[in-house]
C-alpha cells in the first residue's frame, strides 16, 4: 500500500505533545522522552533563574511552534537582575531538583528576606531523587534575596538567594 511510506510522519500527534508537557508540569521534571517504534518524542522545559521569568520557564519545549514563546519574557527579566546590583554571595544549588522553602506545606518559611542567619541554618530544600535535601547558608550574614519559588525546579549551580 503506498500509505506505508508515509507512516513515520503520520504518527505525530500534537495532543501527545501537550500531555507530556502536562507530564512535565505535574511531576517537576525538566524533560521527558518517548519512543513508540520509529517515532522519538522528546520534551524539556529552559529553567531561569530569574523569578519574573518563572511562570515562563514551565512552557515546554519540543518541536513546537510555541516553544519559542519564553524568550520575550526572559530578556525583560534580565535586564532588570543587571538593572538592580545586589551585594553579598550567592548560594547556589548542589543539584538539579525542586526547592521548597518551608519543612512541609503550609508551614513557615526557613528564611525571608531580611532575616539574619548563622552558618550551617538551613535556607530552603531541594528534593532530588524523592530525598530532601537541606540547603545550609555557607556563612553567617543577613538575607539580602531569594531567587527562587517555592515548588520551582533549579538546575546544579543556579543561584538560589544572596546573603550579605
Amino acid at each position: 500500500m503506498a500509505s506505508s511510506p508515509k507512516a513515520p510522519a503520520d504518527p505525530f500527534d500534537a495532543r501527545l505533545v501537550r500531555k507530556l508537557a502536562d507530564i512535565l508540569t505535574d511531576t517537576g521534571l525538566s524533560e521527558i522522552e518517548v519512543e513508540h517504534g520509529e517515532l522519538k518524542i522528546r520534551v524539556a522545559k529552559t529553567l531561569t533563574a530569574a523569578p519574573v521569568a518563572y511562570a515562563a520557564a514551565h512552557a515546554p519545549v519540543a518541536a513546537a511552534p510555541a516553544a519559542a514563546a519564553p524568550a520575550p519574557v526572559q530578556a525583560p527579566a534580565a535586564e532588570a537582575a543587571s538593572a538592580k546590583p545586589v551585594s553579598g554571595d550567592a548560594v547556589k544549588s548542589p543539584m538539579v531538583g525542586t526547592v521548597y522553602m518551608a519543612p512541609q506545606p503550609g508551614a513557615e518559611p526557613f528564611i525571608k528576606v531580611g532575616d539574619t542567619v548563622t552558618a550551617g541554618q538551613t535556607l530552603m530544600i531541594v528534593e532530588a531523587m524523592k530525598t530532601m535535601n537541606p540547603i545550609p547558608a555557607p556563612k553567617a550574614g543577613k538575607v539580602v534575596e531569594i531567587l527562587v519559588g517555592d515548588g520551582q525546579p533549579v538546575e546544579f549551580g543556579e543561584p538560589l538567594a544572596v546573603i550579605g
